[in-house]
């Protein structure tokens, strides 16, 4: 079985996986284990014989070391689900071959138009094969191409024992999309001493820094009372969860106004009747400590609104997502050296870069397996203009291969 990386994406994109935010399994959708079936059966084929998906739908699999001196474990991770964000169902790959720097009309709704103004990377693209989808989904490069990465690694080891490598443990996770991708991941089943996401945007990108990441549910409990009769007595909970929004700062504290290691306070939800309102926010900060800072006037806030009415009240609820992965990376930097090294051996630029986000690696850093995050070109995430570079993919697998003959080099 032989596939480039360009055909494995395209056939995998296919596969709807979109995770379900409001569901209380896990994985979050069933179908994330059609695709993950697929994956455990490919990696059998090509020789990988330990594969498996467990009950949770996590694909795991070993490529044995082929040296002589004791190295460590290496972990190569992509998560299978799709932002659901943009509908991930009925995807169209479309591979635009040698691309020239003019704008892409998607075919399924032309109003989609790709272009070099609203994407400056594709810029650094002219020449490059282009896949993108057809105008009415996401195309799932995100993370579909770290898995086609990891696939082709894998098979190129596989195939070519000349290339030297330590053992190496394939992962392939559900849900991280919705931040519960390793919830129910046992570290002892997946054994590896040092990790990697393949969850990155541009060339060379590698990232090992990341936000801080905590969940916040507000909960307004209004005064119902009949409309034709609520004079002095009703009191309703979505318009003070309206009130909450509007006095929210309009210069700062939103994804819109800030940049580089910048926080915010960001609402993504919000829903209710006259009696009762929630309000869904993601807080976001590279520095741990200020979290706790922004809840607590996010909280002054709520009690500013809610306090002057009589009988109303709120609940405010704080859930931990994620860590900074820098907090555990820093400790074993050459964990991030080592991939700079393969970069560099084999051509490409490293581009150090700060996640305004979070990866599977933020949990995993504090799970125990240090992991930061490089490249596969994938573009223009979680939107229709979604598209990924061939020519980087490929890029990526060729750091992989340096990636792991470097670690031999170095003991456990």
């Amino acid at each position: 079985m032989t596939h480039s990386v360009a055909e494995r994406l395209m056939r995998y994109v296919k596969i709807d996986t979109e995770a379900d935010p409001n569901s209380d399994t896990f994985p979050s959708s069933m179908k994330q284990k059609d695709l993950g079936k697929i994956l455990v059966e490919e990696l059998q084929v090509l020789g990988v014989s330990d594969a498996y998906m467990d009950e949770w739908g996590y694909v795991f699999g070993t490529i044995p070391g082929n040296v002589d001196q004791e190295v460590p474990t290496i972990c190569f991770c992509s998560h299978m689900d799709t932002t659901p964000d943009v509908t991930g169902k009925n995807v169209k790959p479309i591979l635009h071959k040698n691309y020239d720097g003019s704008p892409i009309i998607l075919p399924d709704d032309n109003s989609q138009v790709i272009t070099t103004q609203q994407h400056p990377y594709l810029k650094e693209k002219i020449g490059d094969d282009l896949i993108t989808a057809s105008g009415t989904t996401l195309l799932g490069a995100d993370d579909k191409a770290g898995i086609a990465c990891i696939m082709d690694f894998a098979e190129q080891l596989k195939a070519n024992l000349n290339l030297k490598h330590g053992p190496i443990r394939i992962l392939f996770t559900p849900d991280e999309e919705i931040g519960k991708g390793v919830d129910k991941l046992d570290m002892e089943k997946l054994n590896a001493d040092y990790g990697y996401t393949l969850d990155g945007g541009p060339e060379g990108s590698i990232e090992d820094e990341s936000f801080s990441a905590d969940a916040v549910k507000i909960t307004i409990h209004g005064v119902s009372a009949h409309p034709g009769y609520a004079k002095n007595k009703l009191v309703n909970a979505m318009k003070l969860a309206g009130e909450v929004l509007a006095n929210l700062p309009k210069d700062r504290w939103s994804p819109e106004t800030t940049e580089g290691r910048e926080g915010f306070v960001h609402p993504i939800s919000m829903n209710g009747i006259a009696e009762k309102a929630d309000l869904t926010f993601i807080i976001r900060d590279h520095d741990t400590s200020k979290l706790k800072q922004y809840e607590e006037q996010l909280e002054q806030i709520v009690k500013e609104v809610v306090s002057p009415y009589n009988g109303c009240s709120y609940k405010f609820e704080v859930t931990e997502q994620y860590r900074n992965m820098k907090e555990i990376i820093k400790e074993v930097p050459f964990v991030t050296e080592y991939a700079i090294e393969a970069m560099k051996q084999v051509g490409i630029e490293p581009k150090p870069v700060i996640i305004r986000g979070g990866t599977d690696g933020s949990r995993l850093s504090f799970m125990g397996m240090p992991c930061p995050n490089l490249f596969t070109g994938e573009m223009a995430i979680h939107s229709k203009h979604e598209y990924v570079s061939v020519q980087d993919m490929e890029k990526a697998v060729k750091t992989m291969i340096a990636l792991a003959e470097i670690w031999t080099k170095h003991k456990k």
